[in-house]
């Protein structure tokens, strides 16, 4: 996810562009504004971080290598050894 060197700093600063946070009872610590949005599992030191692309898609990376881009409940997602899961209206598949 890479912008989550960024996004980390953001969140550990207190949050970035005047975004909204919250921590729950896991650990967890979540940002967003919108259009982007942070997280930090303090238990597990992964960090997540989501824009909003100009056309609606969303695309998620995480610090350990993770990536998703979605809309409408469709989306590729790669995973840090490579492998890419499609979801499509129709079903979905991992290659």
């Amino acid at each position: 996810m890479l912008v989550v060197a960024l996004g980390a700093y953001g969140v550990a600063s207190g949050g970035a562009h005047g975004a909204e946070c919250a921590s729950n009872a896991r650990g967890r610590t979540a940002c967003g504004n919108g259009n982007e949005g942070a997280m930090v599992n303090r238990n597990t030191g992964n960090v997540v971080t989501t824009q909003k692309g100009p056309y609606g898609a969303n695309t998620t990376e995480s610090s350990r290598g993770g990536k998703a881009v979605t809309k409408n409940g469709k989306g590729v997602y790669t995973a840090p050894g490579g492998t890419t899961c499609v979801r499509t209206a129709n079903g979905q598949e991992c290659r």
